[in-house]
C-alpha cells in the first residue's frame, strides 16, 4: 500500500527565477525576431513562463503559496486590487502629458480574425501568469534574498512577509525600474507602497497573488469597456491599449 504523498523539498532559487527570467527573455527575443515569428514568441510569452510555473508547482516548490487565510480578507484583498488599478488608470486619464507616445498593445498584431486569441492570449498572461511570476520572483525571493545576501542563510530562512528598510527599498526600486520608463514609474511607486503595506500586514504571498490578478485584471477589463471612450483636451478620443 502507498504511503502518504511526500511534500517537494525546497529547490533553491530556479522556481523563483526561471519561470521569471524565461518571460523577460522571451520578451527581449520576440522584439528581435523577423516579423514571420512574432506570433510565435507573442504565444510563447504566455506558455513558456506558465509552463515553467506549472512544473515546479507540481512540484510543490512553492510553500508560500500554502495554507493562506481567505474569508473576509479575500475580499479586502480584491478591493485593494481594485484601488491598486485606480491608482494606475486615473492619472493618464486625468492628465494628457502623462500619456505614453507607445500605443501599447496591438490587439490586431495576429492578423485579421485573429483579435480574439491576440486578447485572449494577453489577458491570461497579464491576469494569470504574470501575478504568480511576478510575485515569486520578488516578493518572495528578492526581498527575502536581500535580507541575507551577505551571510551564508537561505533566503528561505527568512518569513514571508518579514519587514527591513535594506529589503523594503530594494523590492520597491526593482518594482518600479522593471517597469516601462519613463511614464510607469510613478503610478508602479504607488502600486509598490500601497501592495507592500498590504504585505507587510497579511504576511502571506498568496493575498499578493490574488491582489496583483484584480489590478491587472481590473485594467484589462476598463481597456477592453472605455478604449476611445474618453477624450482628451483637443477632444480627440483616448486609446486606451498602452496600459497593456
Amino acid at each position: 500500500m502507498p504511503g502518504p504523498r511526500k511534500q517537494g523539498k525546497p529547490s533553491g532559487w530556479a522556481p523563483y527565477w526561471a519561470p521569471y527570467i524565461s518571460f523577460l527573455l522571451l520578451v527581449e527575443l520576440s522584439k528581435r525576431v523577423p516579423a514571420t515569428f512574432a506570433a510565435v514568441f507573442f504565444v510563447l510569452r504566455v506558455i513558456g513562463p506558465l509552463g515553467l510555473f506549472a512544473y515546479f508547482l507540481m512540484r510543490n516548490a512553492y510553500p508560500e503559496l500554502r495554507a493562506a487565510r481567505w474569508g473576509m480578507g479575500a475580499i479586502a484583498d480584491v478591493a485593494v486590487g481594485l484601488v491598486g488599478a485606480a491608482l494606475w488608470i486615473a492619472p493618464f486619464l486625468l492628465f494628457d502629458s502623462l500619456r505614453p507616445s507607445d500605443p501599447g498593445f496591438d490587439p490586431g498584431q495576429l492578423g485579421r480574425g485573429g483579435e480574439w486569441f491576440a486578447q485572449t492570449l494577453r489577458a491570461i498572461g497579464y491576469v494569470a501568469v504574470t501575478p504568480f511570476v511576478e510575485e515569486l520572483f520578488v516578493r518572495s525571493w528578492l526581498l527575502r534574498f536581500a535580507d541575507v545576501v551577505e551571510t551564508r542563510k537561505s533566503f528561505l530562512s527568512v518569513p514571508i512577509g518579514r519587514f527591513s528598510w535594506r529589503s523594503f527599498v530594494i523590492v520597491t526600486v526593482w518594482f518600479v525600474v522593471s517597469h516601462q520608463f519613463w511614464w510607469e514609474y510613478p503610478v508602479m511607486f504607488a502600486w509598490t507602497l500601497l501592495t507592500m503595506a498590504w504585505f507587510y500586514y497579511r504576511k502571506h504571498l498568496a493575498p499578493l497573488v490574488l491582489v496583483h490578478a484584480v489590478t491587472n485584471g481590473a485594467i484589462f477589463a476598463f481597456v477592453l469597456g472605455f478604449d476611445r471612450v474618453f477624450r482628451d483636451a483637443s477632444g480627440a478620443p483616448i486609446s486606451l491599449w498602452f496600459f497593456l
